[in-house]
């Protein structure tokens, strides 16, 4: 017969410090919502309690002002189309590495891993300069391609692990049955890859989404604004508008949210799968 385990004084502790945790990062999303559905003075008087109507008004004024389809638009365009770069990339980079081992290749997969420490702030004005002199100023391609440069280093990391975890026979037999290296790769390595792509996606989705520096830096038309930058426009120099500023988080976060949640049990799976040889 199973034994069943008992519930220790030790179980429970860590279950509610869990709990405990869980709620200190639910805090900042419950002060968002409630105070979206404010209106100004209630919102200044009290931003803890709850609101004594629903004030749905903030999301029609916040829809209009920050045009908010084409803000959408624009961060999902930018968002889809990085992510399939990225995977395309950064897959056919580690697989290149894992199989074909020499001492340039393991140089370049160091200086990707050196470049996961490297902070951003530290070389935005190069970036931007170079992306000037290249043309890449002020057009959703350009900065697509910034966040190649930027994604890919933890990407091949990823992937660099996951694909060690692939037996080599697999695809020797493809190769005995006449397969070339590229049909060896996307129609025999490539499937076998998407639990961590799904992991990948889910990565660069939420870093990509909800980003704001680079796309300050790189976008300068109206028209081509995400949804960080369209959110941003109600904190002026002598004003805020709070009411509005957090109705426009709100329809922001939405989305990424729902797909995380939707997606969430891939990322444990993903990492778990890769890291059986690593």
């Amino acid at each position: 017969m199973e034994t069943v385990k008992k519930y220790s004084g030790r179980l429970f502790t860590l279950e509610v410090l869990g709990i405990l945790i869980a709620l200190l990062f639910l805090v900042p999303f419950y002060f968002v919502i409630v105070n979206s559905l404010k209106t100004f003075p209630e919102l200044a008087a009290s931003t803890a309690k709850l609101p004594q109507t629903l004030y749905f008004d903030n999301y029609k004024k916040v829809w209009t002002i920050m045009k908010f389809p084409s803000a959408f638009m624009n961060s999902l365009i930018i968002t889809v189309f990085s992510n399939i770069g990225l995977v395309v990339i950064s897959s056919m980079a580690a697989y290149r590495m894992v199989r074909k081992p020499s001492k340039f290749n393991n140089l370049i997969f160091l200086a990707f891993v050196a470049a996961m420490v490297i902070p951003f702030q530290s070389i935005m004005i190069p970036l931007v300069r170079v992306a000037s002199g290249v043309g890449l100023m002020d057009s959703k391609i350009g900065l697509i391609i910034c966040y190649f440069g930027f994604g890919v280093s933890l990407n091949v990391f990823l992937f660099h692990g996951f694909i060690k975890s692939i037996p080599l026979e697999i695809e020797e037999s493809a190769t005995v049955d006449g397969c070339s290296p590229y049909g060896v790769f996307w129609r025999i390595v490539f499937p076998l890859l998407k639990p961590m792509s799904t992991t990948v996606v889910i990565l660069n989705s939420l870093w990509i989404w909800n980003d704001y520096l680079l796309p300050s830096l790189v976008l300068n038309s109206p028209e081509l604004r995400t949804i960080p930058l369209a959110t941003f426009s109600f904190f002026g120099q002598y004003t805020k508008q709070w009411d509005l500023a957090l109705a426009g988080l709100t329809l922001g976060v939405l989305p990424i949210v729902i797909f995380f949640l939707a997606m969430q049990k891939h990322i444990v799976e993903g990492i778990t799968a890769g890291s059986v040889k690593g």
